[in-house]
């Protein structure tokens, strides 16, 4: 009987990741019919909440937000993990599997200000706090008079720090403030013909172990088949141009009737510099690996186009 285990849930202690995982804390109870205290989360503070001194780049990159919590599904403490699909290295630890990826939220960033409706309403010489490196490569190539200083920490950090005049206006992603039910503090949503989003932005990634066949089955009806191909497109256009945290680049994939269309880009970290591709695929709901060849192919043409002299240039400290 599954009410006789425990199926304990690894998270991130902040309050997004936090509220990120009673959701799926609720599905996956619902799904195996036991109470909720038969899935406790267990939280725990990662490597990226840690150090907030500098960049994302500067610290270590995406696997800071990633490690603890893995390392609790591979040591048996806990048997799911919830992660925000962006913050996943390229790479999945061996004896890990990404068991589900559970419907996606709006992808899109959200502009906070207290004096503006849009970032290029701002001042000449106004300071745009963001520790990530699209976001202030894609404020540069549209606004290069504008200031950016890093501000790192969860949502209520930064608005703590936004508050306290430590910038002029900040970005958040949108689909965060929504889940804590936040989504009145954004100033303004920007589209993605202005912003593009970082890759995988929005949606949830169920992990567990790959030998724990129970757990899978039961992550399995979390997924959401139109949402995997997207980030699967996505996914493979991060992999394609070894994306990181170092890498100023956004992409989004969305089906629209009967096709899935993707937009990707790859900046200079000055914002200088653009390249930008499109692909289209037909949708299927078993179009996940026709979508993942689609952005790899992507990746491949704006890796072209940049050249090595440009990556080159990214990986100088």
């Amino acid at each position: 009987m599954l009410n006789n285990k425990l199926f304990p849930i690894a998270s991130r202690r902040s309050p997004l990741a936090i509220a990120q995982t009673e959701l799926v804390r609720a599905q996956i109870a619902r799904i195996a019919g036991m109470t909720m205290d038969r899935a406790p989360i267990r939280d725990f503070v990662s490597s990226g909440d840690k150090n907030l001194a500098g960049s994302l780049a500067e610290v270590g990159g995406k696997g800071l937000f990633t490690k603890e919590v893995e390392d609790a599904l591979l040591n048996g403490e806990a048997r799911f993990a919830v992660h925000s699909m962006k913050d996943m290295p390229v790479e999945t630890p061996p004896g890990l599997v990404v068991a589900a990826v559970p419907p996606r939220e709006d992808p899109r960033d959200a502009f906070l200000s207290s004096s503006v409706a849009s970032p290029w309403d701002l001042p000449r010489g106004a300071r745009i706090g963001s520790a990530s490196v699209r976001r202030v490569a894609q404020v540069k190539s549209r606004r290069p008079d504008l200031e950016t200083v890093v501000l790192r920490g969860n949502v209520g950090t930064r608005l703590q720090k936004l508050g306290a005049g430590e910038a002029d206006a900040t970005f958040l992603a949108y689909a965060g403030l929504k889940r804590l039910g936040m989504a009145d503090v954004a100033s303004a949503v920007m589209a993605p013909d202005d912003m593009l989003p970082a890759l995988g932005q929005g949606a949830l990634c169920v992990q567990t172990r790959e030998d724990d066949h129970e757990a899978r089955e039961i992550a399995a009806a979390l997924n959401c088949a139109r949402t995997a191909i997207c980030v699967a497109m996505e996914r493979a256009f991060l992999a394609g141009l070894d994306g990181s945290c170092r890498t100023p680049m956004a992409g989004l994939a969305v089906i629209e009737g009967d096709e899935v269309r993707f937009r990707g880009e790859l900046l200079s970290l000055d914002g200088a510099e653009r390249f930008e591709t499109e692909r289209r695929v037909a949708y299927a709901p078993d179009a996940i690996d026709a979508s993942a060849r689609a952005g790899a192919d992507a990746a491949s043409e704006i890796r072209a186009a940049a050249g090595p002299e440009f990556f080159r240039r990214l990986a100088q400290p």
